[in-house]
């Protein structure tokens, strides 16, 4: 049990086991501290040194021998309480690293058709926001098109939510871009022969991006202020040379 307490105190198993002997022996040598203790002489002069820095043993010379005892065992207190100080001190720094881990981004995997509907429902959740999308090349001919035309648009508009989309200038994507009053959309074309987007994506709410891979039937929903924010960036660029 105090070996325990002492170990609980800040001492390691052999201090503990040496601070113990030099109690019960009183003023007394290495040698008789090796003895009862049962730990090597070389080993207890070490931890004689880190117990005398704490304050828990000290050291007297008589007739050129030098001679140990224990202090006051109250002296823990101390020690715990200089213990707890230092961590209170370095707590600070550690909750600088846990925000870093809090600002890493969140990535959240969906595969198949219902969890490409899963992530594409996310995005009516943002109820009279703006959403800017990118479409790819084959959106249209890879995912059935009632979704869209009888769920997803329809509850979207329900919703006010408004959508910037930058499209792939093809002939399909030119009819989608004409019905974009009724559909609370802005449109704008953008060459194929630069504009090669293979997937999905979706800049909405104040951090978030999903991506979604129709031909390969998975998605993703990323939840990162610095991603959302950069490629909100490059959609706002790529907006402004697009053609209307």
């Amino acid at each position: 049990m105090l070996h325990k307490q002492l170990r609980d105190a800040g001492l390691n198993e052999t201090e503990a086991k040496i601070y113990l002997a030099a109690l019960e022996l009183g003023e007394t040598s290495v040698s008789r501290i090796a003895r009862k203790s049962g730990i090597k002489r070389t080993t207890v002069y070490l931890s004689l040194e880190n117990l005398m820095e704490k304050g828990l043993m000290s050291a007297i010379k008589k007739e050129g021998k030098t001679h140990y005892f224990a202090e006051d065992p109250r002296n823990l207190e101390r020690i715990m309480e200089e213990r707890k100080q230092r961590i209170l001190k370095v707590i600070p720094e550690l909750m600088a690293f846990t925000s870093l881990i809090d600002k890493k981004p969140e990535i959240r995997y969906f595969e198949g058709e219902e969890g490409m509907k899963e992530v594409l429902n996310d995005v009516l959740e943002h109820k009279g926001q703006e959403v800017l999308m990118m479409f790819s090349e084959t959106s249209i001919n890879d995912f059935e098109d009632k979704f869209f035309s009888h769920y997803f648009v329809p509850e979207r508009i329900k919703r006010k939510i408004s959508v910037r989309a930058i499209l792939p200038d093809n002939e399909q994507m030119r009819a989608l871009a004409a019905r974009t009053q009724e559909d609370l959309r802005q449109s704008r074309l953008i060459s194929t022969d630069i504009f090669k987007l293979k997937i999905e994506i979706t800049i909405y709410g104040n951090n978030k991006v999903n991506i979604v891979s129709f031909q390969e039937k998975f998605a993703l929903i990323i939840e990162s202020s610095d991603i959302h924010d950069s490629l909100k960036s490059i959609f706002e660029t790529m907006w402004v040379m697009a053609s209307k």
